[in-house]
């Protein structure tokens, strides 16, 4: 796009969802010095995030998978069935080779790790408002492999087994949480956590709680090597 097109469109709408204040003032101020790119509003949770979207009308949602109310990947879920026309593309620190193909299958049309330049994620934000995906390389050849069977199998890749709700508990109690945490923080009751945690132990073949949360907490520790 030439520098005389960018200045006569209008540009493009950004909403930006994400639990930290200071993450999106920086993202912000990245965002709002391209010619073509206007952040027209901010969030920190799931819920605020849909009324902004209904409030400002945005062209696209960058969203982070951690928030305040609710996992990401619920939010995406929301936005493709009340908002069908909105793009999203998640920002965030997760593990992209266990997230990248769980975005895009809830609905998200791109994902760009916390960790790449900030100039890809200007040119990320530019693909999907064209209507492509953004993967990284990475994760795009992580998907091949899956699809072709060649995936390496070890704790990472074990988790890929879970459906989106079980990860995010196994995640949770990799964390140190507390069932009774977890169940406040997703918003069901403590009895549905403990059903996700039995059909986890029994996905990993586990015996009982603590072989659970040893291996969550060495996933967990994995992840972040």
């Amino acid at each position: 796009m030439s520098t005389e097109k960018r200045k006569s469109a209008k540009p493009a709408k950004i909403l930006l969802v994400d639990d930290h204040p200071l993450v999106r003032e920086r993202l912000t101020e990245l965002i709002n010095r391209e010619s073509d790119l206007d952040v027209c509003g901010e969030a920190e949770s799931a819920s605020a995030a849909l009324a902004a979207i209904a409030a400002t009308k945005p062209d696209l949602a960058v969203i982070d998978l951690t928030l305040k109310d609710s996992h990401g990947l619920d939010l995406i879920k929301d936005i493709k069935l009340q908002h069908p026309g909105l793009r999203t593309l998640v920002f965030s620190m997760h593990d992209e080779s266990l997230y990248a193909e769980r975005v895009i299958r809830a609905g998200a049309n791109g994902y760009i790790n916390k960790q790449e330049a900030t100039r890809k994620l200007i040119e990320a934000i530019r693909l999907v408002l064209a209507g492509q995906i953004y993967l990284s390389g990475a994760a795009t050849t992580q998907l091949i492999q899956g699809v072709a069977g060649h995936a390496r199998r070890d704790l990472k890749m074990d988790a890929t087994r879970l459906t989106d709700r079980e990860l995010q508990v196994f995640e949770m109690i990799g964390r140190g949480q507390s069932s009774r945490q977890i169940a406040d923080h997703l918003g069901v009751g403590l009895k549905t956590i403990e059903t996700y945690r039995a059909r986890i132990q029994d996905k990993f073949g586990l015996h009982d709680a603590k072989e659970l949360i040893q291996h969550a907490f060495s996933w967990v520790s994995a992840k972040r090597k």
